[in-house]
């Protein structure tokens, strides 16, 4: 792969925001999903300091729910962060630690998909949700 293109857009086709989803480095040494993260992109932006310009990203945190994989489905799965207040735990990270794109699937328990579900708010209506490793073969060989 030679580009891939991760977007940060409050009305993305002029229509609905669209706010994508990144695998971050958070431990070289660790193998797989265990030296990832999993986080989702609210802005990108830069700034200047020293003569020096530092790409970042502001984004939204989701934790790992268990050591290990589902075993059912052999994904891992997170949940969002929350601080204290019930407000999104959100960072500024520098662009060098965005690996990919990440997919995330809502987890259903044995409940409904919900009806107001749309393509923009798919990632706030669930309480855990599945990281896709089997939407395209980079992200296969990264969450194991």
């Amino acid at each position: 792969m030679r580009r891939e293109f991760i977007r940060a857009m409050p009305n993305w086709g002029k229509k609905r925001p669209r706010y994508d989803c990144v695998f971050i480095n958070s431990d070289p040494s660790a193998a797989g999903m265990r030296g990832l993260e999993i986080a989702r992109v609210r802005q990108f932006f830069s700034f200047k300091s020293a003569g020096i310009t530092y790409p970042c990203a502001l984004v939204q945190w989701y934790s790992r729910v268990a050591d290990e994989p589902d075993e059912d489905t052999g994904m891992w799965i997170v949940e969002p962060d929350f601080n204290p207040d019930r407000s999104r735990s959100m960072d500024v990270i520098h662009l060098d630690s965005i690996v990919r794109a990440a997919h995330l699937l809502g987890v259903c328990d044995e409940g409904f998909v919900p009806t107001d579900l749309t393509c923009d708010n798919s990632l706030d209506k669930f309480p855990f949700y599945f990281v896709n490793k089997f939407a395209d073969h980079h992200a296969f060989a990264i969450a194991f």
